[in-house]
């Protein structure tokens, strides 16, 4: 439970501005991968592209890594669970339903798209937690965590049937890219329709960073400190949902985020929350970052951002999971 080095710290917080300042300089115009600085001086367009166009979507790109990992961690400390992650309790694939099924019947505007990803992301919690309420099987939070699977097969197969009715020439293109994510179509007015509520849900989780610890232990260990168990769950589970069904609605679904990050940060400053949480938004904003500036320069036409936040996370999480440890300084 020792506190992160000061330089540990300083590298938290300097690395993600300097790459986040890099990233603007870096696309295919003028020319692939970089971006001189100066031609912001001389070239309107240069300028526009960047003011328009990179700035919401980096701010966009490092928002969802910061709400993705924050939501990891909480419920990764709530359940107990190494490897629980934002999906868990359905919210991920109700998501993916609610957009597809706005997709079908509406047409791909994305402010239906959104709205409906967000109703059904919510909706997937709901049935989890009714449905956990109705399980007599287990204390609550096995309860949930079959709620929670039982709810995203469901909302699977309900994607599944809505893909085999699409349009496949037209309809269907649309699902399958949104369902591998991405923030090819992020502007300042998306961005600012999901900004407040994201931010929001961010400061509940980092004020109620400490009391996470507590939340960790066994229900009558926190009990006995004098934990309100349930209000302070719901309230975290319920910030952690928000935030993640917003982003969710305007990056489709990019996954293994949430579930990797957390234990990186865990890995560099350690366990307490306190410390691990903030790292985790951090390390988790930059990492998107850095994926979407791959996604959009590497090659002529852009990648799919949950291809390679996937591709990456489960390498990561290979070398975790092997035992292999990071050589941090201490």
């Amino acid at each position: 439970m020792k506190k992160p080095k000061d330089w540990q710290v300083a590298l938290l917080i300097t690395v993600p501005l300097a790459i986040i300042l890099l990233s603007l300089f870096i696309g295919r115009y003028p020319a692939p991968y970089w971006m001189p600085p100066q031609l912001l001086e001389s070239d309107l367009l240069a300028r526009s592209l960047v003011v328009n166009l990179r700035l919401p979507r980096l701010i966009a790109a490092f928002l969802l890594g910061m709400s993705l990992s924050a939501a990891g961690a909480v419920m990764q400390m709530l359940f107990r669970n190494p490897l629980v992650e934002p999906g868990f309790l359905g919210v991920t694939q109700g998501a993916a339903f609610g957009a597809a099924l706005s997709i079908l019947l509406i047409g791909s505007y994305p402010l239906a798209v959104g709205s409906s990803a967000i109703i059904f992301a919510f909706t997937g919690l709901a049935f989890s937690y009714l449905l956990a309420r109705r399980i007599h099987y287990g204390g609550w939070v096995l309860r949930l965590v079959l709620a929670g699977i039982a709810v995203s097969a469901f909302f699977s197969s309900g994607v599944g049937v809505l893909k085999y009715l699409a349009d496949p020439t037209r309809q269907l293109p649309e699902i399958v890219f949104w369902l591998l994510g991405g923030l090819y179509a992020v502007n300042w007015p998306e961005l600012m329709s999901v900004l407040p509520f994201v931010l929001a849900g961010l400061v509940v989780i980092f004020l109620m960073r400490w009391r996470l610890n507590v939340l960790a232990l066994s229900d009558e260990t926190a009990f006995s400190l004098g934990v309100s168990l349930e209000r302070e769950r719901l309230l975290l589970l319920i910030a952690s949902v928000a935030i993640t069904a917003l982003m969710v609605s305007i990056a489709g679904i990019v996954g293994w985020v949430g579930l990797i990050i957390p234990h990186i940060s865990r890995r560099l400053v350690g366990p307490n929350a306190a410390y691990a949480l903030p790292a985790a938004m951090l390390i988790g904003g930059t990492f998107v970052v850095l994926c979407d500036d791959i996604a959009r320069s590497l090659l002529a036409g852009e990648i799919p951002l949950g291809i390679l936040t996937s591709l990456i996370g489960a390498f990561l999480f290979i070398i975790i999971m092997s035992g292999r440890k990071f050589k941090v300084l201490r």
